[in-house]
């Protein structure tokens, strides 16, 4: 299949047929590569959780936790609540 060349702002850009995009598995991004004087175009295939190992060990627990929120705060009447 022969496709024109276009501008695309600073950039050029060809038109590649959705039903090639669905039928390769394409999504919002692609990775572009040059291989023996060729341009190689291949769908990522991201997943959602891909770095949360990394996100969870970023927000990892303060080492001391115990003066964070006490049990009873020192204003609180416990006598007006029924139980």
């Amino acid at each position: 299949m022969e496709s024109k060349i276009i501008k695309v702002g600073n950039s050029k850009g060809v038109i590649i047929p959705a039903k090639f995009l669905k039928l390769l598995g394409f999504g919002s991004k692609a990775l572009i590569e040059i291989e023996d004087q060729k341009i190689v175009i291949l769908p990522t295939h991201e997943s959602p959780r891909q770095d949360w190992e990394k996100r969870f060990k970023k927000a990892e627990a303060p080492k001391e936790t115990a003066n964070l929120l006490p049990e009873v705060f020192e204003d609180e009447l416990l006598e007006d609540w029924t139980w």
